[in-house]
Formats: structure tokens, sequence, C-alpha cells
């Protein structure tokens, strides 16, 4: 009979991760499972809605869309390729993508076709791509790049929906070479590809940072945290919580830190996948209000935009909507539920896989005055249930030293984290990567207050805090209360110099569709009805037909920066 020891060893060893070496009870962890099981349960259920670029409504099936992933696996694991770039809208070779480079071994490469040219060059340079999966849409944004690299092949996706002829693409073509590989050399399917990771701390997918001020990092997603995340997003945005199987719009960038783990979470609960080529307010309102759409992730922004369209109207079915990249408003909270358009707040990091703290509605709240109930629901809360809890530290101390802020929502400190969701690390960069984790925490450079409830408010990055007066100003509550004002729909705030104050505030807002205001007249407003502190009031508050966002939906703070000390609006972006 086993010592006390022993059976204690072996229990502790299932909660440790695996380093490549077990047995038949314990299988790493990868999310490109999830694939081939969703095959084998519901062969026929609807994976993929999408409007092609021919403008044809594409229906594929989950058997398909596995054969599909299925073939380019076996095409890239017949050449040998194992770095894989990706520079396409949210298309279903996108999709497929992510799964067949997995299921081949190799590490895929996203990357943000909204970038400069020069920034997508260097991100496929310095991730030592092999090959670049590129929708034919954006081809030319590698014209530099394949000067200098002409041994890079390219598979272009025509996005149509055929998958032979005339109206197909590169990509179908090798999908359908590495099918006819797979027959040639035994017809092991699935089984002859790596569906579940050979080691599970191994790259699955290098995610880079936006690098709107400095040069894009390669964050490390490895095959256990992704999975970890996923499962974590599953139950924290209600992908199972459903009349049968959830509709997910893609509205999200898949580019952006893996559509945070999204495309592995809709498809591990068997959900349809409706892809979109852009973001379009009229078309997204016909599929919310015409198709079995119950859920989609967005920007604050993306959802002020949906909620101030002409087409907006109260839906019949409520649509769970997950809310992140910048700080939301209460006052959108309000709105977006007006609409049946149901906030799950969350809030998270490239360096996170995306989400890692969920805003989680309490039901008492559902007694409280409106406002307040809002104002809570804007919170950024608790940690992932698939990760520690999130902490507030201390700022300004010597590097490595972890002291927790009070729990009172007065003390301002920076956001940390530990636990199963933190990448792993940034790719060819130790340096960035020891700063990072520095004291054995992940460090957002985001700026909180942490409640007595335990949950963290966000007030801002360090970088964005007004000092005006030894007084600090939140950009994001300066923000907030702007938006509040009836003919405004979005608002910007960056610090300006002052010879007196040392900073202080100047907004730049637009305005509701049909409406006009003067900046003059919104100080007043602010003045006499918005009831915050007359020092964080803006002297200058300028309006502007739209504000500069990142792919994403977050407010470019830079370029604002620059807009006030003069510069031209049309060079700086």
């Amino acid at each position: 009979m086993a010592s006390a020891k022993a059976r204690l060893a072996g229990l502790v060893g299932h909660f440790l991760p695996s380093h490549g070496d077990h047995n038949v009870n314990h299988h790493t962890l990868s999310p490109t499972f999830f694939l081939p099981r969703a095959a084998a349960i519901e062969p026929d259920a609807e994976a993929i809605y999408h409007l092609t670029a021919n403008n044809k409504i594409l229906r594929r099936s989950y058997i398909e869309t596995a054969d599909r992933a299925r073939g380019l696996a076996y095409y890239l694991k017949k050449h040998g390729f194992k770095r894989v770039g990706i520079l396409a809208p949210n298309t279903p070779a996108f999709l497929e993508s992510i799964f067949g480079i997995a299921a081949a071994g190799a590490t895929n490469v996203a990357v943000n076709y909204r970038l400069k040219p020069e920034d997508v060059g260097y991100i496929f340079e310095h991730s030592e791509a092999e090959i670049i999966i590129v929708d034919q849409e954006f081809v030319s944004l590698l014209d530099s790049f394949r000067q200098d690299h002409p041994n890079i092949p390219l598979l272009v996706d025509t996005d149509t929906d055929a998958t032979e002829g005339q109206l197909s693409g590169p990509f179908d073509a090798a999908v359908l070479e590495g099918l006819q590989h797979d027959v040639i050399t035994g017809g092991k399917g699935w089984e002859g590809l790596e569906a579940q990771a050979a080691d599970e701390n191994s790259v699955i997918a290098l995610a880079y940072t936006s690098g709107t001020t400095a040069r894009p990092k390669g964050v490390e997603y490895t095959h256990r945290g992704s999975y970890l995340a996923c499962m974590g997003n599953i139950v924290e945005s209600g992908l199972n919580y459903n009349k049968g199987r959830c509709g997910y719009l893609w509205t999200l960038p898949m580019f952006h830190a893996m559509g945070w783990t999204f495309p592995w979470a809709v498809t591990a609960v068997r959900g349809t996948h409706y892809c979109l080529r852009k973001i379009n307010y009229p078309y997204i309102w016909k599929l919310l209000k015409n198709e079995h759409v119950t859920h989609f992730n967005a920007a604050p922004t993306v959802n002020t935009l949906l909620c101030a369209a002409r087409e907006a109207e109260k839906l019949a079915e409520p649509v769970r909507v997950t809310v992140a990249a910048s700080p939301p408003t209460a006052h959108l909270f309000e709105q977006m539920t007006n609409l049946n358009l149901h906030p799950v707040h969350v809030y998270g990091l490239t360096e996170t896989y995306g989400p890692i703290t969920k805003g989680y509605h309490i039901p008492a709240w559902d007694t409280l005055p409106l406002k307040e109930k809002y104002q809570k629901m804007a919170r950024q809360g608790h940690g992932f249930l698939t990760s520690l809890p999130v902490r507030v530290i201390k700022p300004d101390l010597p590097e490595g030293t972890i002291i927790d802020v009070q729990r009172t929502g007065l003390e301002l400190g920076e956001i940390v984290f530990s636990g199963n969701i933190c990448a792993k690390g940034y790719y060819k960069d130790p340096e960035a990567t020891r700063k990072l984790f520095a004291g054995g925490v992940l460090h957002s450079g985001d700026l909180a207050v942490w409640h007595p409830d335990g949950a963290i408010q966000i007030l801002d990055r360090a970088k964005d805090i007004i000092i005006s007066g030894g007084e600090n100003i939140s950009s994001v509550a300066l923000e907030s209360m702007l938006v509040t004002h009836p003919d405004i729909l979005e608002a910007g705030v960056v610090a300006v110099a002052d010879s007196h104050w040392g900073e202080r505030p100047k907004a730049f807002v637009t305005v509701q569709a049909g409406k006009t205001v003067e900046g003059k007249d919104v100080i007043e407003w602010a003045k006499t009805v918005s009831g915050i502190s007359k020092f964080m009031i803006p002297r200058e508050i300028e309006v502007v037909p739209e504000l500069p966002k990142t792919s994403t939906g977050k407010v470019k703070k830079n370029v604002l920066r620059e807009w006030a000390k003069g510069a031209d609006r049309g060079l700086v972006q």
C-alpha cells in the first residue's frame, strides 16, 4: 500500500501543468481539440455564417470546417512550416487557420491589417514567419516585405463561396492539397495531427501589441494558457447559457489577442461564428434582428456607435455583450441595457490572453437607484475563475517591491495579476519580460482603486493621469462625465501644459447625429449641471468630426496629445 506521502504526491500531480511527460490518464491542455470534438458531436451543426467578399452568404458546418482546418494542417506539415503569419479580417479562412496551424504543431502570428506596412513587415520579420496566409484585399500591405523576403510564400484567400474553380484561390488549393496528402500518407485524419499539443507549455500563438508608442511586442500564448483562458470566457461570458447553441458575432478582430480566445471558446460550445469582414452598423443591426445572435464582444466605442445608429431599437431577445478594451461609462451601460444588449464587463491585456477580470453583477444591486447600479456595473471587478484574484499595489516603489493598497476605494495604485492566464512572456525580449513580471506579478500599467468589496475600478493608465496643481485628475472619470451631455457621443481627454497649474485637461468630443454643440456650451454645462469638482472642468473642449482610434476601438491618446500641441490632423495618426 502506498505511503501517505506518495498518495499526496500523486494527488498534487493532477493539479500541476504537464511538461510533456504524461500517461493515458493525463492529457495536455490545448484548445485545438475543441474543433474535432465539435465535429464529432454535431457534424452538421452550423459553424460559420458569413457574407463573403463576392457578396454571397456562406454557411459551413462543423464537419466541413474541421475538414478544411485539417487540410491546412496537413499542407503545413507536408511543407515543414512551423511559423505561420495571418493577415486577414474576420473571415472563415482566419478561423480555420487558427485551428489548422496549431494542429500542424506550428505557431500562428496574426497581424493587425490596419497597421502601417512597415509595422506589418516588422512583425513578420521579428516573428520569423515562414509563410503568410493573407486575404486578397491586403496583399499590397506586404509589397515592401516581399521585396526584402522574396522566398517567403503567400497563401492568398479570396474569401468567396467557392472552394474550387475560378473564384477560389491559393488558400483553398492548399486545403485540398493537404487533404490529398493525408489520404496518400495513410488517411490518419486528426489522429495524425496535434489536436492535443505534445507540450502544453509550448507556444500556440504570438499576439503582437499595437505598438502605438514603441515597436510591437510578440506576446507568447501557450496551449495551456489559451485553453484555460478560453474556458474562463465560456463561463464568464455565458456562452453555454442559451436556448440552443450560442450565435457569436465577430465584431472583435480575431487578430487582437487571438480574439480574446473566443475562436476556441465559441467552438468549444459548438456555437455559430457569424464572421464579419468589417464593422458595418446597419448590417450588424440586421443580423441582431434577423439571425440567432446571442453574444458579441466589443469595445465601448463600438457599442457607443452601435447604440447611436439609426437602425438601433430594442431587441426581442437579449444579447450578451462582453465589453472591454477601455473603461466603459455607466451611461453607456444604461443605453445598452435599454436596447436589450446586456453588458458583461471584463478587463484585461494582450499579456493576459484578453479578459482576466469581470464586473460580476450582484443581485442586490437591482434595488439600488439606476445611476448607482450602472456605476457599480462599470467597475472592472474581480479576477476570472481561471485566474488568481486581481490586486492593486502601491506605485512608485522600488522595482519588485509589491505592497497592496488599502481597500478603501480611495488609494490609487497599479493593477497586477498572477495565475494561469498570464502569458509566457515577450518573444525574443528577455528584458521586457523581466520588467513585465518584476516582483513575481504581471504589471498592467493601469491605475485603479480597490473597493472594500474586493472589486477594482480603473481610473487611468499611469501616463494618462493629469496632475493639475497637485491634484490628480482621471481622464477616464472626466470622459465619463462628458458623455452624459445629451448632445455628445464620445469624448477623449488629455493633459496640456499650463504655466500656473503645470497641467490641465483638454477634451476632444464628437456629437450625436443631427446635433450641434459648441465647446463653450459644454464647459458651462459642466460647471452647472455635471456636479464634478471645479478643478476637473476643462478650459478647452474642442468638437471634432471623429476621434482617432486603434483597431480595437481605444482612443489614441498619443494622437490627441499631438493634436493638443497643434500638430497637423492629417499627418498625425
